[in-house]
């Protein structure tokens, strides 16, 4: 496809202001020869020649199961949203029961020190950086493992709960739920993501304050891992793996079943956006919503840097409180903080939720002129980023490089951020949304594999940048990926603390230093659980093994 003109994505980019984060629901073992500290610049693979390819696909053929193994035009397992990184596998596996999968990672297992076939899960292909490709491996295509049928659980009020295959969409989840009254307690910003690709992750997004992530809010997991073995586990049951796996960058097993934990349904929101010109206004209001028992369903927020004509976007989905005010306020040349807020209702329960509404508002510092408001379905709000996602695609505006950054700040070092970053090096209108907003870690599952802050309060900051793939200028790849060094380096010289989400390092030393006191139990798992490591090489944490280490 060829890519638009870069007047074009100009003309168009105010609409990225609604493109808000998916969290995604689209990141040394004990034996040395499993890791590498060199960089993993591109691929390695002994199993490269005309030759091997033929013996490896003509060994999965051979293998029984009820999908089916392509070994040709399989370029899209090549891609992925960031669409940086393309590495062709030598097969893709179209699972139809978990029994497949299972297979096909044992006969890998099986092969040992014969090859170096690796093993990846692909969900609906939104990571950032190759995560979930194989460079002549094997690339599972999660999404047509369907089985088992998504079941419901409802007869215990208290604990109701859906059991899904891992490569079902969240979206899917949604409408099947709300037919029963039901739905998911913590969401991502985007639905078209697998259940196995955020659970791996974390799946946080505007609810994690109130809810946790969505690893907090899952009783029991399915895992096939890197021996080929099917494992259940729970709290109560392998819950080692359990932990291990949920936030687990795909290391240690691939989930292909998980229980998730619903509640009632709402049928409404309430949806409102103000705007703020001082940060620590803006840091205090945030923090004071996610710490008061009384507060909204939906906590969010996101910086706003030079924007021309931001309220009259604005219009097209939201009604100002005084249409005037609104109507005189200039957004060009300055900073802004946007604090984005929900409530979730029920029609008959309107006239309270609007006195709700209004007695959380008047407790914030917010510009009065910029109160916008809008009632829409639940589905509707929770599903607003695929309608941006839609405009986008018929601009050819979304199958562009995504060179994006997520980091987690502590809460004591969020000012000495946002004053270097926001102030000295993001100096010009960004190339797509900028989130920040707080969460309460200490709702929060303790002992999984995601690695965050010591605080018990966190930033989630999210540069959400949108490239040309042919531009040289400030809208260009390079360009972009030298902001998010500065940003990284000063976050490093003053020792802010932070920690990466959808974390990407080249280096196996990097990858220490990222989970730091946690490397020791992670590590142990890889050898536990995958000691050939050969799940997940797309992460670069460890380095394939040519066999199992004789004890």
């Amino acid at each position: 496809m060829k890519s638009p003109p870069t007047h074009v994505f100009f003309k168009h980019k105010s609409m990225f202001l609604r493109l808000l984060i998916f969290i995604l629901g689209i990141c040394s073992i004990n034996r040395t020869n499993l890791c590498c500290d060199q960089p993993f610049a591109t691929p390695i693979s002994s199993s490269s020649t005309p030759s091997s390819f033929s013996v490896i696909q003509s060994s999965l053929k051979q293998l029984t199961i009820e999908g089916y193994f392509s070994f040709k035009n399989f370029d899209h397992a090549a891609k992925d949203f960031g669409n940086r990184y393309h590495f062709l596998p030598s097969a893709v596996l179209y699972p139809k029961s978990v029994s497949d999968i299972s297979s096909t990672i044992k006969h890998v297992f099986d092969m040992g020190s014969a090859t170096d076939l690796t093993v990846a899960a692909r969900g609906h292909g939104h990571s950032l950086e190759g995560q979930a490709q194989a460079y002549q491996g094997v690339v599972i295509n999660m999404e047509s493992l369907r089985a088992p049928a998504m079941r419901f659980h409802t007869g215990n009020q208290e604990l109701p709960f859906v059991d899904v295959s891992a490569g079902e969409l969240w979206i899917n989840i949604l409408h099947e739920s709300l037919k029963l009254g039901l739905t998911p307690k913590s969401w991502t910003d985007y639905l078209h993501l697998t259940v196995g690709g955020t659970l791996s992750n974390a799946g946080i997004s505007g609810q994690a304050f109130k809810h946790g992530p969505q690893i907090n809010n899952v009783y029991q997991l399915e895992v096939v891992t890197g021996k080929g073995e099917v494992i259940t586990c729970s709290e109560e049951q392998n819950a080692d793996l359990f932990y291990g796996v949920l936030g687990g960058l795909g290391q240690f097993g691939i989930i292909t079943r998980a229980r998730i934990a619903l509640e009632p349904a709402p049928k409404k929101v309430k949806w409102i956006r103000v705007l703020y010109s001082d940060f620590s206004t803006f840091s205090y209001d945030q923090e004071h919503l996610i710490s008061s028992e009384n507060s909204f369903d939906y906590i969010e927020g996101f910086v706003i840097i030079n924007r021309t004509g931001l309220l009259n976007n604005w219009r097209s989905t939201f009604n100002p409180k005084d249409p005037l005010l609104a109507k005189e306020f200039s957004s060009e040349g300055k900073v802004l903080y946007c604090l984005e807020v929900a409530k979730y209702f029920n029609p008959e329960e309107t006239a309270k939720t609007d006195q709700n509404v209004d007695a959380l508002l008047s407790k914030l510092n917010y510009i009065q002129s910029t109160l916008f408001q809008s009632e829409v379905s639940y589905v509707d709000f929770l599903d607003r980023v695929h309608v941006s996602e839609m405009k986008l695609q018929e601009k050819g505006l979304w199958d562009v490089p995504h060179p994006w950054l997520n980091l987690l700040i502590p809460k004591t070092r969020i000012h000495d951020f946002a004053q270097e970053v926001f102030g000295k090096i993001l100096t010009d209108t960004s190339h797509g949304p900028i989130l920040i907003y707080p969460v309460n870690k200490s709702k929060w599952r303790k002992g999984t594999s995601l690695v965050t802050p010591e605080e018990d309060v966190m930033y989630l900051i999210a540069f959400l940048s949108s490239a040309m793939p042919s531009s040289t200028g400030k809208d260009g790849v390079e360009y972009i990926l030298k902001k998010n060094k500065k940003i990284l380096n000063f976050c490093r010289k003053a020792h802010i603390g932070m920690k990466q989400y959808l974390p990407h390092y080249t280096t196996q030393e990097d990858w220490k230093s990222h989970f730091g006191l946690q490397w020791e139990t992670f590590n142990r798992r890889k050898s536990t659980y995958d000691p050939l490591a050969i799940l997940a090489p797309g992460h670069r944490i460890f380095r394939r093994a040519s066999g199992v280490q004789q004890q």
